[in-house]
């Protein structure tokens, strides 16, 4: 049977729907919800035996749009409402510090554990709140929505130029840099607000305009064309920082990068975004499949010089996620047989390799081989959202035309 043929299509929607509702999501509702603190457990074992009781609050978030999203899309199980609300009452009572910013880790029972230098609980939070308000009819989730945006915008951008402000890592005095994960990360929260709740004008912008900001930010400053590769971090003006993390490429980053732009073309049938998105998507395929043990690199090197980060060739889970939805939607907008094969590649490679057939679910972390690194399916970076988001998405677009 022809990869993506259309007999094809019908069978691997009918696989991504059965591993989404039969594996994955009974999966987390077995092992990952916390029945007496609220919100979700996380840090799972190959079995689910939960081996660390501290959240984190991305997953919160993450796990509530989740659950609340396969309400409004598939059906309004009790089961799904009950399990969003666990996250979202647990993000309302212990999410947010005095200031509004939301905390990275808590303890099982909601105190603070840690604070990080980026927003992105925010965002996570705004897509939940925003789901939520879908799924339940309640508003003043939207309201809670609305507010958690806000102060994503507040603590990642700068509110005279829109771009990242996230303190610096290294001092930006000597060495001042803009990263890409703000930009990108805003454009797929943007897009879930607007997807429930409508274009609203949230900070002098409605969602479309945020997003058009950020995606010519994105084309602008790291589109790199002498190279031909998606960057990181740049430098103010958009050059190439000739060190070590401003030479690092995350493929998995840019893939999801990749897809989150094509998206948007797809919606608005914008033939300037849908180019960006495949040269995106062609550059960093390129620079991060490894053809000598199929997969995604982890990071990879501009000018391929050595990398410093020990896990450089490690294969995540998370990266495949989104190279399968990058080379599907691809192939559903141009029909081309490159990313066919791509996305063929990268499911076999994924499911051969991550998914557990014994205890379900999939491991997080493999090495370049593809042998298992350590038996964890969730920790504080990995819960209820790359891959049921991967498999949910993936059906969806296959099953209208099946």
């Amino acid at each position: 049977m022809q990869w993506l043929s259309p007999a094809h299509r019908a069978a691997l929607a009918t696989e991504y729907r059965r591993h989404l509702l039969d594996d994955v999501i009974p999966f987390w509702l077995r092992h990952g919800m916390d029945s007496q603190q609220g919100g979700y457990f996380t840090a799972l074992d190959r079995d689910g035996a939960v081996v660390d009781t501290d959240k984190s609050i991305w997953f919160q978030g993450r796990g509530a749009w989740m659950f609340a999203t396969l309400a409004n899309t598939v059906e309004p199980r009790r089961e799904w409402l009950d399990a969003a609300r666990s996250g979202i009452d647990f993000l309302q009572r212990f999410g947010r510090d005095s200031s509004g910013k939301y905390h990275f880790t808590v303890t099982r029972d909601g105190r603070p554990l840690r604070m990080r230098r980026y927003a992105f609980s925010e965002s996570f939070a705004a897509i939940a709140f925003a789901a939520y308000a879908r799924a339940s009819g309640d508003e003043s989730f939207a309201d809670h929505a609305h507010e958690a945006f806000a102060a994503y915008l507040r603590y990642a951008f700068d509110p005279a130029q829109s771009l990242p402000q996230f303190p610096a890592k290294i001092n930006p005095q000597t060495r001042p840099m803009l990263g890409i994960g703000p930009l990108m990360i805003g454009i797929a929260t943007a897009q879930e607000l607007r997807a429930n709740l409508g274009d609203r004008i949230i900070a002098g912008r409605s969602c479309t305009q945020w997003i058009d900001h950020w995606i010519d930010s994105i084309a602008t400053r790291f589109l790199n064309r002498e190279h031909e590769a998606l960057l990181e971090v740049v430098a103010p003006d958009g050059s190439v920082i000739d060190h070590f993390d401003g030479r690092m490429l995350n493929p998995g980053h840019a893939l999801e990068c990749a897809w989150f732009v094509l998206q948007e073309a797809r919606q608005r049938d914008r033939a300037d975004y849908r180019q960006l998105g495949l040269t995106i998507l062609d550059w960093m395929w390129r620079r991060g499949w490894d053809c000598e043990y199929g997969g995604i690199f982890y990071f990879r090197d501009l000018r391929g010089l050595p990398v410093q980060e020990y896990w450089q060739d490690m294969k995540f889970w998370w990266p495949h996620c989104e190279a399968i939805i990058a080379t599907l939607l691809a192939f559903e907008m141009t029909g081309e047989s490159r990313y066919a094969e791509w996305h063929r590649a990268v499911h076999e490679w994924s499911f051969r390799h991550f998914a557990d057939a014994e205890f379900g679910e999939w491991y997080g972390y493999l090495h370049r081989d593809g042998r298992i690194s350590t038996p964890l399916k969730g920790s504080m970076w990995k819960g209820p959202f790359h891959l049921p988001r991967m498999l949910w998405y993936c059906w969806r677009l296959l099953e209208p035309r099946g």
